[in-house]
Parts: structure tokens; sequence; C-alpha cells
């Protein structure tokens, strides 16, 4: 019996140009919504955030010798820690009056800030190089012990609470965009900016809900256009004193098209000279990198089933791409030097492009590496990013609100995913330990623990520990199930 015609790409396959152009930029628009909204949110250049995720993919590519189709992107796990260190006072001190006076205007979302000072993103950055170095050494050990080594050290009572916290500690900063300003005046001061901010809230869960197929793919694409959308209706009935989009200042704008409607990104190197700053970063964005490992190794195992389903119904060669499970690791991390060398976030591989390439089943390499370099050539396009800078504030609020919580919601679904056993006296110690450090130091602290005369950030103390007392408490263990 014949077998049936899959219409299809296998890793090492390559469409013809017309379908690797399509595909490519379908793979792009994907990637996009999350990828930006993770540098509107840390104040990040668009620009620089954009070209990063293509050349971290094309390296990425090409460093996993071609072999894994995965999309590399700005992740939201280290947005508490990069904005905590950012606008921490152990930074603020070293930044001028301009610069403290740009810091401010843009935690405060004020006309004409839409970025933090380049200081502090290159502070941000030796943190974000650093974190490279946890992905890669949690590669070499799955390499040369095995992934069982891994868990032992990061189980899901570890990784799904760290989660969970990255999450929550982002609550205020959602809630603090989407409502209104008590210190600003006219329409940023009323109760319109609710209105802005739900509209984009629940329309992005509705399509994130309902949507199938490829629209499916881009709910907070189509959420921020929905919640925009709102917002110029506002505008068009009630005027300019009614307009909440963001107006770019005439020294933006000339910055913008400096170079024409074209121009090279922000390109920034990581700070090392300030040695306390330096470790402060390190402490607060390296340990996050803890948190990106079960996900992104979650997406080789989705990866693995999609590709062989599809290898054997076209009556190809197994791949097993599991196997390469460490190259997929080391290609992470070593994304992340690179995207934290230039000037942007820190990221991991995209679940979004391995939702596509599953409906659509194109798993093509030489796709996703025509899909980084149009990325790169569009991070370079100064319309896009001028219009990206101009959604209002009320927008990016609504979609915060679903994507911090929905950061939250994954720490449970990695506890439940991995059957962690809620009744063990162990596990709940740790759990609870790390809940309670994280989201207390975020609250009471303001998201750096005093401790010992050190400021601790919250998130990377919480994980840190929770690593410490679950080694502590599991000793005897292996005697005991014997």
């Amino acid at each position: 019996m014949a077998k049936e015609r899959i219409h299809g790409y296998l890793p090492d396959e390559k469409p013809p140009v017309g379908k690797l152009l399509l595909y490519a930029l379908q793979q792009v628009i994907v990637m996009f919504p999350a990828t930006i909204t993770v540098a509107l949110i840390t104040g990040f250049h668009v620009s620089t955030t954009i070209f990063a995720s293509g050349l971290a993919t094309l390296c990425f590519v090409l460093i996993t010798g071609r072999r894994i189709p995965l999309y590399y992107g700005s992740s939201f796990a280290y947005l508490s820690a990069v904005i905590g260190l950012m606008s921490s006072e152990t930074v603020t001190n070293a930044l001028s009056a301009d610069e403290i006076a740009q810091l401010n205007g843009f935690l405060n979302g004020e006309a004409g800030f839409f970025t933090m000072p380049t200081a502090t993103i290159r502070y941000a950055q030796v943190g974000i190089v650093m974190s490279g170095l946890v992905s890669i050494a949690a590669g070499l050990l799955v390499k040369f012990v095995g992934i069982k080594a891994v868990e032992k050290i990061l189980p899901p009572t570890i990784t799904g609470p760290v989660a969970m916290i990255i999450g929550l500690t982002l609550a205020g900063n959602a809630l603090a965009d989407a409502a209104p300003n008590a210190n600003a005046t006219g329409v940023f001061a009323s109760n319109w900016v609710w209105v802005i901010s739900l509209v984009t809230l629940l329309s992005t869960i509705l399509y994130s809900r309902y949507l199938k197929g490829f629209l499916g793919q881009l709910p907070l694409l189509l959420g921020a256009a929905t919640g925009c959308l709102a917002a110029a209706i506002l505008f068009w009935i009630g005027g300019a004193d009614y307009n909440m989009f963001r107006v770019i200042s005439a020294d933006a704008i000339e910055s913008l098209w400096s170079a024409g409607p074209f121009a090279i990104p922000k390109f920034s190197l990581p700070d090392f000279s300030n040695s306390k700053i330096a470790l402060a970063s390190i402490a607060a964005i390296m340990p996050i990198a803890i948190a990106t490992i079960p996900e992104s190794t979650a997406h080789m195992y989705q990866l693995d089933i999609y590709v062989n389903d599809v290898a054997e119904k076209k009556g190809a060669k197994k791949y097993n791409l599991i196997e390469r499970l460490h190259m997929n690791l080391i290609g992470d991390g070593i994304g992340d030097m690179i995207t934290g060398f230039i000037g942007g976030p820190a990221g991991t591989n995209y679940g979004e492009n391995i939702s596509t390439m599953a409906i659509t089943k194109v798993f093509s390499v030489p796709v996703l590496m025509v899909a980084a370099v149009i990325a790169m050539i569009i991070s370079c396009f100064t319309p896009l990013i001028q219009a990206i800078y101009a959604i209002p504030l009320a927008v990016i609020g609504g979609l915060e609100i679903y994507l911090f919580g929905a950061i939250a919601a994954q720490g449970v679904a990695i506890m439940i995913d991995k059957n962690a056993d809620m009744f063990s006296s162990k596990n709940i110690a740790v759990i609870a330990s790390i809940v309670i450090i994280g989201i207390g130091g975020q609250y009471v602290y303001g998201g750096n623990i005093p401790f010992f005369g050190l400021n601790i950030p919250c998130i990377a103390g919480a994980a840190i520990f929770g690593i410490f007392l679950n080694a502590i408490l599991s000793i005897g263990e292996k005697k005991k199930a014997e």
C-alpha cells in the first residue's frame, strides 16, 4: 500500500524559492509580537532587539550543525530581573542627571521616553552575556552525564516556582501600565485608560482561545492591533484631548530617520568597568537562565515528536533530534551571549515557531535561516520602528497582564507535567521558600533583599536558596528509596 503523501519539509530539506520566502516571512511574523513586547517593556531598543533575534537564530543554526530547526527570540523570564537591575540604586548612583531623567521618564511612561538610558542597558548586558554560561554548562552536563543530572539539580519543584515568581513579581508593572496614572493629566488620568487596556487584554485572551491555524499563533499581534484600533476610535471621536498614542519627540524622529528610511540599529557593548554594578548584574540576571532550561528542553521533546512523525509518513530516516539536546542548550547559551554582546535582551527558542512548524509541517532549517536574515533586514526599517514606539502604553499594559500571568501559570504547568509530588514535605518546603522569598522580596524590598550588607535580587536569591535547600533535603533520599 502506497504511503500517504505528506506536504511538508524535514530539517535538511529546502522548499522552492517562492515557498521558502513565504514560510520564512511567516516565521518572522510569529516571533515578532513577543520579541518586540520584551523590548518595549524593558526599554531596550526595538530595532536592536529584532536584529539580535535574527543574528542569534542564524548563529544557533550554524552552531548546531544546521540540524535543529528552532528560532531564538527574546524571553519574558528575564523581565523582572532586568528592569529591577536597571532601576536599582546601585545603577542609578552611577548615572548622570540626564540619564536619570530618561530612566524616570521611561518608567513613568512619559511622552518621548521610549528606551532606557544606554548606560543602564550596557550594565544589563553584562548579566545577559554571563547568563549564557548557565545554559552552556547545562548542555555540557547533559552531554557527559545525561539529562537526569540536570533534572536532579533542577527538579520541577525548583524550575516551576521560579517561573511562577518571575511572572508574579511583574504584576505591579503590568497594572501600572494598564491603569490610569495619578500623576498624569487629561486622558491618561481618566478611566479611558482602563477601557483600552481591558479591550487589549480581553481580545488577546479570546484570540488565543478561539482562533485556530495560523491566526491562532498571533494572539499578541492581533490583541495589540485591536487595542490600537480602540485607541484610534477614541481619538477619532474625542479629538486630540483623547489621543493615547505616544508622540515621538523631534529628537527621536531625527535619530530614527538620520540615515533615511533605513538605519543601522543602535548597538552597544556590555560595560564591565564598574565591578560593583557588573557583579550586581550577574547576580540579578544570570540565575534566571535556570528557569529557561526546562522550557528549552521541553521544546526539543516536542520538536522530536513532530519531526519524526513527518519523517515516518514520508518514509524518511528517523531524525532523533532529542539526542542533540545538549547542542540545543549550548546553542541557546551562545545565543544569549551573542544578543547580550550587541545590546539585545536574553532569550530562548520559541514555542510559537515550533507550533507553526507543527501546523504547516515545514521543519526546514533553510527556512529559519532565511527568516533570521529577514528579521535583521526589518530591524533596519525605521518607519516600522517608529510605529511600534507609538503604541499606547495602555495597550502594552493589557498585554502585560496576560503575558505575566501566563508566565506564572507555566510554572504551575511545569510541576503538573512532571508529576511533582505536592504531598512531599521536602517539595512543599522548597516550593514555599522560593515563592515567599521571591514575591516577598519584590513587594517589601522593591526587588533586592538586604542580606549582610549585600542587595540580593529576590528572584536570584529565591532560586539559589531553593537549589541549596533541595540539595540538603535530598541527602539520604536514595537510600530511603532503596
